[in-house]
This record gives C-alpha cells, structure tokens and sequence, in this order.
C-alpha cells in the first residue's frame, strides 16, 4: 500500500469520530513515529510504499483511534514543557495547564532565591505521575534537589525513565502521602542522597527536614464531574489519579497543607493545581492551615492554580 492510499483510508475511518485537525495531526503523527517522516516529507512525496509489517503496526493505531484511545498512549509519548516524556496508562497525560503552573514556579524562583544565600532549592513533588513537573524543573533548576514522591509503584518506574530520558536527578519515593505522618521520611531520603552527592560535589550539606517549594497536582475531580469528562479520558486514564470523593473534594490540599505548615522554610511556598470549580474553597481551605494564597486562572480563564505562603 501507498502512504497516499492509507491516508484516504485513515481519514475515511475517523471522519465523524473526530474533527478533520485532529485526524490530520493523528495521521503525521503516527507517520512519522512509523516512518521517519515530517509532514513535508509527505506533501513532496505521498507515494511512498508502506510495507507489510509498518501498515500491521498503523492500521491497529488506527483501530485503538476508532476506541477514542488517547494518541500519546498509541504513541507512548507525549511533550510536556518542551520536554519528552514517556507515558502509560499507568500514568495521567500531562496538560497544558500544568506546564502553566511549572512556568509560575520559575517565575517565582527569582526572587526567593534572592533571599537566600544558597542558590540552590529543596523541592518536593507530591503525586509525581509521569514526572512532568519535577523533571521540567529540574532543567530549568539544574542546581536544585528534588525529590518526587508518588502512591502507584508503576508511575514511579515511568516517572524514573522519564528523568533518566531527560537527563536530570531526581530522588523518586514511593508513598501514600494521605498516610504520611510528616514529611521527615521523605526528607531524610532527600538527605542522604544529598550526602551521597556531596563527596562528588563538595555541597554543603542541608536542613533534614524543610523544603523551599512543595508543589502538588493531586486527585482533583469529583465523581459528580464524570459526566463532564471525555470517554477517551474516562476510559483510559488512571482513576486513581483522577477523582476523589464528593463528600471530601479537598482531601489531598488538607493533608498536604498540614504537612507543608511544618516543613515549608522561611519565604517557602506551597503550589497547587486545583479543581476549576472548587477556587474558592480552595483557598478558604488553605486560610484555615494558616496559608495565604492566591489564586491564578489558566490560559481558559478557569481558576487552576494556587500559591501559598505561611501567614
């Protein structure tokens, strides 16, 4: 079969399952995972011959499309803050609102790490997934220490191919923070990897027990809001990962407040991605822990994020 052929065929089998853009970018995605080539490779030459085993592998793309399977799991990948990532249904796909909550990170990393003497940062990552966040930062932060702590063992292995892709450090803790006591155990995992490093580097050593930035995209949606989401994202993405009881939406921000309230240093912050419906409360919630925040919409106008400080 000719490439020319098995695209008539591609957008003849989705055409009323998903808009025309979409099935495009479908199609010159997957060619260029299967064959190499870039959308002009194909404009100059739709001709070329497809062989048996290549039109094997896109034709079941194709079916796995017709479920409404997300690309990025056909694919196994994504990009994420201009980074690649590896993905599994192991692991929620990254979004672009939280590639807006890194970028408000870093814009704030300025001016506390002018505060400080060391231009290093302690940063904790809760609810890893497939790593985006922490392994974004780190590029951006290639000085700081991170640790990454995450429920699902399997997203830990992700989130660790993720980092080694990526080329970063990260120390990854497997760990149900709604058990967590206190974030001692975690940050005393930080320290001794941070010992270990220091007979390499000659660092200083840090406090075993606080953290510049904790930043955390938990379970957020309600049960009541599945009929809002779509059945590609319904059907295929970890639940886990996803909702959490209407009776207690904010769960995850109580916990980890708590624990932030106590390891947070001075002029650290708390970072959240958070329910669009739920802003408000959200930050009453963290006025309560003795937090205060402010709340940012994201590129759609939904309320989407939250920076706290300690009051």
């Amino acid at each position: 079969m000719f490439l020319k052929e098995f695209r008539n065929h591609f957008n003849k089998e989705l055409l009323g399952v998903f808009p025309q853009t979409e099935i495009d970018s479908f199609f010159f995605l997957l060619i260029e995972k299967e064959l190499g080539l870039q959308r002009i490779d194909v404009a100059l030459n739709n001709q070329v011959s497809i062989s048996e085993d290549t039109f094997k592998h896109l034709y079941n793309s194709l079916t796995r499309l017709k479920n409404q399977e997300p690309i990025q799991y056909i694919l196994g990948e994504t990009e994420f803050y201009g980074l690649p990532f590896k993905v599994t249904k192991d692991t929620l796909i990254p979004r672009p609102e939280t590639e807006e909550l890194v970028r408000w990170i870093l814009e704030e990393v300025t001016e506390l790490q002018s505060c400080k003497v060391a231009k290093s940062l302690s940063i904790l990552d809760i609810g890893t997934g497939t790593g985006c966040i922490p392994i974004a930062l780190a590029k951006n932060l290639p000085n700081s220490d991170i640790t990454s702590i995450d429920i699902s063992s399997k997203a830990i292995k992700i989130a660790k191919e993720n980092a080694e892709l990526n080329d970063v450090q990260i120390n990854f803790i497997e760990q149900d923070i709604l058990r967590a006591t206190s974030l001692n155990v975690i940050a005393n995992a930080m320290k001794q990897s941070q010992n270990s490093n220091e007979i390499a580097t000659s660092k200083t050593p840090r406090n075993d027990k606080q953290f510049d930035i904790i930043v955390s995209n938990p379970p957020y949606v309600r049960v009541l809001e599945k009929t809002e989401i779509q059945p590609n994202v319904l059907e295929n993405e970890p639940h886990m990962a996803l909702f959490v009881d209407d009776e207690n939406p904010l769960v995850f921000y109580k916990k980890i407040a708590d624990l932030a309230k106590n390891h947070l240093n001075e002029n650290g912050m708390l970072f959240f991605e958070i329910n669009q419906y739920l802003g408000k409360e959200t930050v009453k919630t963290l006025a309560k822990k003795g937090f205060q925040t402010e709340l940012r919409k994201d590129i759609f106008g939904n309320d989407r994020m939250t920076k706290s400080t300690v009051l």
